[in-house]
């Protein structure tokens, strides 16, 4: 800009006082000459003057488009501004960058193609870009930028960013100067720089990488754990990284003052009479009491518990601040926890967004809070859990708008998930050999809600078959109903079973969570090939049989998820009565229960922790045959044993053994699910199973086993990978090390 107002000076220095006739530029490739002129400011008519022409030249070069500018006149009032326009971008490349980190930078970066060049962004890109690199632990990356003119053309550049990635700096050691209580160990996994361990490249270990942009909050974590314990007069100062640029390794310091432990002295609540809280019922809720060491999580925590009290009451924007008062003479504090509610809020609009496939009305059906409702924490939460337990979506998000002091708009974010899949299974058992099932099913057809499903098992011994179709809110009402029919061909290892038959199920929502149902079930199937042993000893009969029954059954499912649940209760009880005309006469009870329990709140670490239990009794009223005995062993049942293989047997002349069922049987498993990959949503679990099957006493014969899988939500479907070891095998049990399925719940 010096050079053009230099040359504006000599442009001008012989010019008198004259008149502007004419306005043209020369150099102009982007704008045009109407544009420009308007920009500049200079008008037709206006007298030429050095004022005016320095503020045309500055009002252009704001624009950004130019490197050089200059303004000249012949004396008769005809002006020329003579431009020299910034080259355009007409590419932009990236060299030395890893596909990951490509995508990431290209979102980062201003200059694109179309641009016009300008360094000052170029320098902004290249320290974006080095920013980028630091929060992930690279330090001195270099970036060098080349330019190449497009062929037969002044006017445009090809760029080339070519990234040098710095080096990592690892932290080889951390101090924490002045502190007692806890050593490195203890503060360790709630920062998140940390010391290099052995072998840090292995997964599961810490790396060393400086995490640069969480250094600021580390002291704060540190400081949280001094609070966790009670040492509210701790302080943490700002982390201090002593960096060796020649071996790009580093040491992290901390001066930390902890002062003396604290004692609740009393937890009191100040809130409006209006609320009409229980204060003492609250209290007693409450995970700090008089008389605790104060800790800051448990504090937390309480603050959650008043604040979706008062928020159930309708204040959805409620406040609460926990006013603490030292006394240092003897080390307590009184707790007061202040409310403010502020307004009673209602909902004016629900808007749902995110569901490209399933209809509005699927999703509002799910939803306990509606327009003109009065504001419900829980009610807003139980309807998150309801969406997420219908299979239909990966991810649920409900926000709360403000519009007035009373009024809210409910925004309803929906991520739809993969809800049709073509599911598969496979294992290997020692006498099935290897098992395949296969199955085309949707849990929201055309996301009408509709479940339907196609399947066809197959191992050496078995072919079996089934079509169902589930409507489970009938015209979006409480009821569902649903039916199934199928198909059986099965080679046991006493005996061969065809079957065939169709079930139908009418069912009611009681609560948010409680539901009843009612099945009839009619069967034909042959039984064939049984040994006599099996007719002669135990009662047996072979030919043809016909059940008829009905079955009352009850659920219960408070689980926030419907593939992988983090917390909740799944739970039933069923009943089924065979005897209304046909053959088969009994009666069978079947229950279970499923405890779910994310452990990240504890632990800070996505571990979940789940049991597992299934029991089953049979009262024979007449004839029970051996298909409807109760049977152990499986994915579903008793890993590490071949399915329907635990029971109680019977040895024929042949010494082969053969099963001949169980009256009653009780099997259970805790589980502990871990995340290894969470971005492709891949865990691990360690598993212990045991399991109880006999005749007339439980513990007739009781299995166990542990193993290891692999549990991964893929686009088809939830894949689980099995390695089991059976712990007491007896001699005649069949086993199996492996077992492979897709579809099913974790």
């Amino acid at each position: 800009m010096k050079k053009s107002l230099f040359l504006l000076l000599l442009g001008l220095s012989g010019l008198s006082a004259e008149q502007i006739r004419s306005i043209n530029f020369n150099g102009l490739l982007h704008l045009s000459n109407e544009v420009a002129k308007e920009i500049s400011g200079l008008k037709i008519g206006d007298t030429l003057s050095g004022e005016n022409t320095d503020k045309a030249i500055i009002n252009l070069f704001k624009q950004n488009y130019f490197d050089d500018i200059y303004i000249t006149s012949d004396g008769s009032g005809n002006v020329s501004i003579n431009v020299k326009e910034k080259p355009s971008i007409a590419r932009v490349d990236l060299k030395g960058v890893v596909t990951n980190d490509k995508t990431a930078i290209q979102s980062l970066i201003s200059i694109k193609p179309g641009n016009m060049y300008d360094e000052l962004a170029i320098e902004r890109t290249k320290e974006k870009i080095r920013q980028y690199y630091e929060s992930k632990g690279y330090f001195d990356t270099v970036i060098d930028v080349e330019k190449q003119a497009v062929a037969n053309s002044d006017s445009s550049l090809f760029l080339t960013l070519n990234v040098n990635r710095g080096e990592n700096m690892i932290i080889q050691k951390v101090n924490l100067v002045g502190a007692k209580i806890f050593d490195y160990s203890d503060i360790e996994p709630v920062v998140a720089n940390k010391s290099r361990e052995f072998m840090g490249w292995l997964w599961g270990r810490n790396d060393g990488k400086v995490k640069l942009f969480e250094l600021p909050t580390d002291p704060l974590r540190i400081q949280d754990k001094y609070f966790q314990k009670g040492y509210l007069d701790a302080t943490v100062s700002s982390p201090y990284l002593n960096a060796y640029f020649d071996n790009y390794k580093a040491d992290l310091t901390y001066y930390v003052t902890e002062g003396k432990p604290y004692d609740v002295s009393s937890v009191s609540i100040k809130a409006p009479e209006y609320l009409e809280l229980d204060n003492n019922k609250i209290i007693k809720s409450f995970k700090l009491s008089a008389g605790d060491r104060v800790n800051s999580e448990r504090i937390r925590r309480d603050m959650k518990i008043l604040d979706d009290l008062v928020a159930d009451k309708g204040y959805a924007f409620v406040k609460v601040y926990p006013n603490t008062i030292k006394h240092e003479e003897n080390n307590t504090v009184e707790i007061e926890y202040e409310v403010e509610p502020g307004e009673q809020v209602y909902i004016r609009n629900v808007q749902v967004s995110g569901n490209e496939r399933t209809v509005d009305r699927v999703v509002r059906r799910e939803l306990y809070l509606t327009e003109g409702n009065l504001y419900n924490r829980t009610d807003l939460q139980d309807s998150i859990d309801a969406l997420k337990r219908t299979s239909y979506f990966d991810d649920v998000e409900i926000k709360e708008e403000m519009v007035d002091a009373n009024t809210v708009d409910l925004l309803v974010d929906v991520k739809e998930a993969s809800t049709g899949s073509i599911s598969g299974g496979i294992g290997y058992g020692s006498s099935d050999g290897l098992l395949l099932s296969a199955s085309l099913s949707d849990t929201n057809i055309f996301g009408s809600g509709m479940k339907g499903v196609v399947s066809v098992d197959r191992s050496k011994d078995e072919l079996s078959g089934q079509i169902g179709l589930t409507n489970p809110r009938i015209f979006d009402s409480e009821y569902s109903l649903g039916g199934t029919l199928y198909a059986n061909d099965r080679d046991w290892n006493n005996y061969k079973e065809k079957s065939y038959g169709f079930n139908l199920t009418l069912g009611r929502k009681l609560t948010r969570n409680l539901s009843a149902s009612l099945s009839y079930v009619i069967e034909q199937s042959k039984i064939s090939g049984m040994n006599r042993i099996l007719i002669d000893e135990v009662g047996y009969k072979e030919g043809r049989n016909l059940k008829s029954s009905l079955i009352p059954a009850i659920n219960y499912n408070s689980t926030d998820d419907y593939y992988l649940p983090r917390r909740g209760i799944l739970s039933g009880l069923s009943t089924e009565f065979a005897g209304l005309g046909g053959d088969e006469k009994f009666i069978k009870l079947r229950s279970y229960f499923n405890y779910y329990q994310g452990l990240k709140d504890y632990i800070n670490y996505d571990l979940i922790f789940r049991y597992k239990a299934d029991f089953g009794k049979i009262w024979d009223n007449g004839y029970v045959p051996i298909n409807e005995k109760l049977y152990l062993g499986g994915i579903r049942s008793l890993r590490g044993y071949d399915s329907r293989t635990v029971s109680p047997k019977i040895q024929a002349s042949n010494k082969q053994w053969y099963e001949t069922g169980g009256e009653i049987s009780f099997n259970n498993s805790v589980e502990l699910s871990f995340p290894i990959i969470e971005r492709v949503k891949m865990r691990g679990v360690l598993f212990y199973d045991y399991g109880m099957i006999g005749d007339s006493k439980l513990n007739e014969i009781k299995r166990q086993s542990t193993g290891v899988g692999i549990e991964w939500i893929t686009p088809i479907g939830p894949l689980q990978l099995i390695f089991a070891k059976a712990l007491n095998p007896a001699s005649n049990d069949e086993t199996s090390t492996f077992e492979f399925n897709i579809g099913r719940r974790f």
